[in-house]
């Protein structure tokens, strides 16, 4: 079905409509055919019974006159002593003259499509020019010889063609009289009335059906309306798609498509940030990289050299640990799906993360502490749990003096789970700790490396996982205190 349907909108419309009309003006036909017909039956029956009973009366008659004429001719031969050949004369021109009579009568009132006979004591005495000398009902319906009726109608076949008949009977029963009506001149009149009928209709079809299409044209005009107005905009242009006069059936698709827009512009606004993010931040590691480089290249001292090509592979590890956190941040910048949560033993993956920078708090000689209850479990990205714990607790050890003290503890209070992370450094102004998340915000006067994006990557990571984070002053070590607050 869908194959025989056009592309096109409005084509598919205007067949659909087209024929269901179509279904509908047929079945009027079908039902206006069956009851016009039925009921020309009924009429044309009506008046095959009415003849008949006219004819039956218009013989009862003659055949009465008959009577009075024979007491009246015995009387007169007994008065008179005629002889029998004067009254069987007068019996003659008498019936004669009925014959002329009823003869008129058959001649006005009856067609040639119509035909009759009156019957008297078994004895044809009246019949139509065009009926045949046989009964009427002595005719089948099939052709073949038939039985005889007392009355009613019927269906008989006279030289292959169909006839309606109708057999009545007078009172005394000596008289029948049968009429039939050729089943041709009903079809006539039946095909004549219905063309009167329905003529009109089938002018009216093509009418209708350029109707249905301009109203169909009219009505997609919003969508004709849409696809130039999104063909005449601009590659970059991402604005909302504003149609006037749009229909309620369209809106829908509409605001599907605004948000559509929105999202692409999302998307393309990450990818620029993302650009120029790593533009910004790679350019100081590569050119530092490219000076120790050079100085080691130099160098003619062997010490000296061995120290340009250490600080060579440090810079490049930093840049390797930009270009990990900048892809995280643009992976959770993203959007798209929501990740798939699952149940993550949070302890084992904090004690997994103190014990991958157990090494650098050692180079500096800073002491890292954690206490982490087992029985905590949360839903989440365990991947993403654990860069958020790296970074709270690799920018304490980084921004922390030589010596200083990272304390981290892991507890559930009430319905909450709580992650703190202190340390003995020399703190933030709280100007300076309104401004963290802040891409790239770093506080002057910091010796240690950075890119100032790992507090954007905390809070996105504590914000896909409904979690709190505040950032306050440590009462115990005097340094900065993190806490990271995710619901039960």
């Amino acid at each position: 079905m869908r194959r025989l349907l056009p592309r096109s909108l409005q084509g598919r419309l205007v067949l659909l409509v087209l024929g269901l009309v179509v279904l509908l003006w047929a079945g009027t036909v079908a039902v206006t055919f069956r009851d016009t017909r039925r009921e020309l039956a009924e009429l044309l029956d009506a008046h095959l019974a009415q003849a008949a009973t006219l004819l039956v009366a218009q013989q009862v008659r003659v055949i009465e006159d008959d009577d009075d004429d024979e007491r009246r001719a015995r009387d007169e031969r007994k008065q008179r002593r005629e002889t029998r050949a004067e009254g069987q004369e007068r019996r003659r021109r008498h019936h004669d003259h009925d014959e002329e009579r009823f003869g008129a009568l058959s001649l006005k009132h009856y067609s040639p499509r119509v035909v009759f006979q009156i019957w008297h004591e078994g004895r044809l005495v009246q019949r139509s020019a065009n009926a045949p000398e046989q009964r009427l009902d002595r005719f089948g319906a099939d052709g073949r010889p038939g039985r005889e009726r007392d009355g009613g109608f019927g269906t008989v076949r006279i030289d292959g063609e169909p006839w309606r008949l109708f057999s009545a009977r007078g009172s005394d029963r000596d008289v029948q009289v049968f009429v039939a009506e050729h089943l041709g001149s009903r079809r006539a009149i039946l095909h004549a009335l219905l063309l009167g009928t329905l003529w009109p209709l089938l002018l009216g079809l093509p009418l209708l059906a350029l109707g249905i299409w301009w109203a169909v044209r009219a009505g997609t005009t919003p969508l004709r309306r849409l696809g130039r107005t999104l063909a005449a905009r601009e590659p970059q242009t991402l604005a909302p798609v504003d149609v006037a006069d749009a229909p309620s059936e369209m809106q829908p698709m509409i605001d599907e498509l605004n948000s559509l827009f929105g999202r692409i512009a999302r998307m393309l606004e990450t990818e620029r940030r993302f650009t120029a993010d790593a533009a910004h931040e790679l350019r100081t590691p590569i050119a530092a990289i490219r000076t120790q480089a050079q100085v080691a290249l130099a160098e003619a001292d062997g010490e000296r050299r061995r120290h340009a090509l250490q600080a060579t592979i440090e810079g490049c590890d930093r840049a390797v640990r930009l270009v990990e956190q900048l892809l995280t941040l643009a992976r959770l910048d993203a959007g798209g799906a929501a990740p798939t949560m699952a149940p993550v033993a949070l302890a084992a993956v904090a004690r997994r993360s103190a014990a991958a920078l157990a090494p650098q708090a050692l180079a500096r000689g800073q002491t890292l502490e954690l206490e982490a209850d087992d029985e905590i479990r949360l839903e989440g990205v365990e991947a993403l749990l654990a860069v958020l714990l790296r970074n709270l607790l690799d920018n304490a050890l980084r921004y922390s003096p030589a010596g200083a003290r990272v304390h981290a503890t892991l507890q559930r209070h009430g319905s909450t789970v709580v992650l703190t992370v202190e340390d003995s450094g020399a703190g933030m102004a709280d100007a300076d700790i309104a401004r963290l998340g802040e891409r790239f915000f770093r506080v002057l006067g910091q010796d240690a490396s950075g890119s100032g994006l790992g507090w954007s990557i905390v809070r996105r990571i504590a914000a896909l996982h409904h979690a709190q984070v505040d950032v306050t002053r440590s009462a115990a070590l005097g340094g900065l205190a993190v806490r990271v607050i995710w619901p039960a």
